[in-house]
């Protein structure tokens, strides 16, 4: 079987399984903080992310932009006719086809490293003090639709927003453009998802139940190739 089939074949396993359980999780029991987050970060996280990882090919295809557009306005229009499943994972789409089609602006990887760096600032000034902490604690209803869950057993769930999606894709998109270190650079951001959310649970200091995960995200595309990235640098000033 050619590898793009292979891909796809394992997206729709992939999927299949995630349906079944964004259907049935409020079905399971309660468990433990601690459990909720080894199920979530340890299982959930890795299968959601492997869709992102799967759809890697795709980076250079044309439209992508219009197809992340699609995607977006079928989420809405989903989420408004509370089909929240299919919302949620079209939101998942259209986030990492729009990070992809947003790679095409960075002309060097170091504008990336740039981004990685600058970019947790801002949103834990969000989370702290901004549009973010408003919005999770004034307008819960809009969070929600500006995110995309990962839900627990009895009805729990965790959250990431949109934008943690979109760099998610855009960091591995040019991980795998630039020849880093592609494996390692999705290993470490989903960790990272994880780690947040564990420090969501247990230290909660914007009093909101909740952490910004760009922070996160950011070392971990830098610290998978760290590196490779000093070598880089050393032979541009070598070169200039």
């Amino acid at each position: 079987m050619p590898r793009h089939r292979r891909r796809v074949a394992a997206g729709a396993c992939l999927l299949i399984a995630l349906v079944a359980w964004y259907e049935l999780y409020d079905r399971v029991s309660d468990q433990p903080d601690w459990a909720d987050v080894a199920l979530v970060g340890g299982v959930l996280m890795p299968m959601v992310f492997g869709l992102v990882w799967l759809a890697l090919p795709s980076r250079d295809a044309p439209r992508l932009l219009a197809y992340a557009a699609g995607c977006g306005a079928l989420a809405a229009i989903l989420h408004v006719g509370d089909v929240e499943v299919g919302a949620n994972f079209l939101k998942l789409a259209a986030m990492t086809l729009g990070g992809f089609w947003f790679l095409r602006f960075f002309e060097r990887l170091s504008w990336v490293v740039g981004i990685a760096c600058a970019v947790p600032l801002v949103d834990a000034v969000s989370v702290w003090r901004g549009p973010t902490h408003h919005i999770v604690t004034e307008q819960p209803r809009v969070f929600g639709a500006l995110s995309v869950a990962f839900p627990a057993p009895a009805g729990d769930f965790f959250a990431l927003g949109l934008p943690d999606l979109l760099f998610f894709a855009l960091f591995l998109a040019a991980a795998d453009r630039w020849a880093l270190r592609v494996w390692l650079t999705w290993a470490l951001m989903v960790a990272s998802f994880t780690a947040t959310i564990s420090l969501a649970i247990w230290a909660d200091p914007f009093g909101i139940g909740g952490l910004p995960a760009l922070p996160g995200l950011s070392i971990a595309f830098l610290l998978a190739n760290a590196d490779i990235l000093r070598r880089r640098l050393q032979r541009r000033r070598a070169d200039a």
